[in-house]
């Protein structure tokens, strides 16, 4: 198509096309997840709940994105869970999941990336990102805050593929390792799958995410086993429902496929 944007990708695991380049920041034993100064429970609730919350719905209401199947989390509310998605757009990915589970608080587990972001690092924290320790001696205080968070009931975001892939249609292939948690934690996950389709008016897509859950691994199986088992149920699923798409900004293809038409 005459003026369509193609993106070349040479890694489906590792290529980032976010358009931001920012160090990461170094997360160990030091970095703490909970804080309990009052002070900063205060200023994470305003930032959550005065902030970020009525931006979140003003980007839903103006965007016109639609939820299909919102309700299944209803039967879960008490409970902590761990979703899945697909990572495709920055606005929505951070906004909206804040109103799929809304009045739950969401914790989403993120690079160390983007608590080096530029004015905003510091305020991420407020609106419930886990970094990811960047080395071992972190890992045990991170695997505690996940628990923790789990356990008072809040729900969990994690982006198995990694990186942003603007406006991609299809899912990428992810490793298992980010489905320990639920099978650590005997909590149940969910996935949102964001879809990009035509609307009536206009040439930008309507984004439609579907939720889908809940998922639990197979019984008797390894722990090994459990997790490929529940990253081969979500992966399938959110490739189901990623057939709706029926709008393509970007053509993304692989370094050596390309044509020239």
């Amino acid at each position: 198509m005459k003026g369509e944007r193609i993106i070349v990708y040479e890694d489906e695991l590792n290529d980032e096309f976010s358009g931001s380049s920012v160090k990461p920041k170094v997360i160990d034993s030091k970095y703490k997840y909970i804080i309990k100064n009052p002070l900063y429970k205060l200023l994470s609730f305003v930032t959550y709940r005065l902030i970020a919350t009525p931006i979140a719905y003003c980007y839903k209401l103006f965007n016109g994105v639609k939820f299909v199947n919102k309700k299944i989390l209803k039967d879960y509310k008490g409970r902590g869970y761990f979703i899945y998605a697909n990572h495709t757009n920055k606005s929505s990915d951070v906004l909206m999941p804040h109103m799929i589970t809304f009045p739950k608080k969401i914790y989403t587990v993120v690079n160390s990336c983007n608590m080096n972001i530029p004015f905003i690092g510091n305020g991420v924290r407020t609106l419930g990102a886990m970094p990811i320790p960047t080395g071992l001696d972190g890992t045990r205080n991170f695997l505690q805050a996940i628990e923790k968070r789990s356990v008072e009931g809040n729900p969990i975001l994690i982006y198995p593929e990694a990186h942003i892939w603007p406006y991609y249609t299809k899912i990428r292939n992810f490793s298992s390792s980010s489905f320990k948690f639920p099978v650590k934690f005997s909590e149940p996950s969910f996935c949102f799958t964001t879809t990009y389709q035509k609307r009536k008016k206009g040439k930008k897509p309507r984004i439609v995410i579907y939720v889908d859950g809940p998922f639990f691994p197979k019984e008797g199986l390894s722990i090994k086993e459990q997790q490929e088992d529940l990253r081969n149920q979500i992966h399938a699923c959110m490739v189901e429902r990623s057939r709706n798409n029926n709008v393509e900004m970007i053509k993304y293809m692989k370094q050596g496929e390309e044509t020239n038409d």
